[in-house]
């Protein structure tokens, strides 16, 4: 059994609307490479990933990390918050 990507435009409304973002903050108090482990350790990101993520909300002033639905993304950001990172569900 294969498994297919499912499209986002294939979404029925009430799935697309369930799928909410885990958005980064920049700060002046952690350091890169604290929040590139974080991203790693937590959101399951490659060191690429992490890195960029890490640079736009640095650039940016936040940046979407991950995105799923409340259920996922609430440890996540909790996880988060408990390592001293600004994190929002949007």
């Amino acid at each position: 059994m294969t498994k297919e990507k499912i499209d986002p435009s294939n979404r029925t409304r009430d799935q697309q609307e369930n799928i909410l973002d885990l958005i980064l903050y920049n700060d002046d108090v952690n350091t890169f490479d604290f929040v590139i482990e974080t991203l790693i350790d937590v959101c399951k990101h490659n060191s690429e990933q992490a890195e960029q993520c890490a640079m736009i909300a640095h650039m940016k002033g936040r940046c979407p990390v991950k995105n799923g639905a409340t259920d996922i993304l609430t440890p996540l950001k909790s996880e988060m918050t408990n390592r001293g990172l600004i994190v929002t569900i949007e």
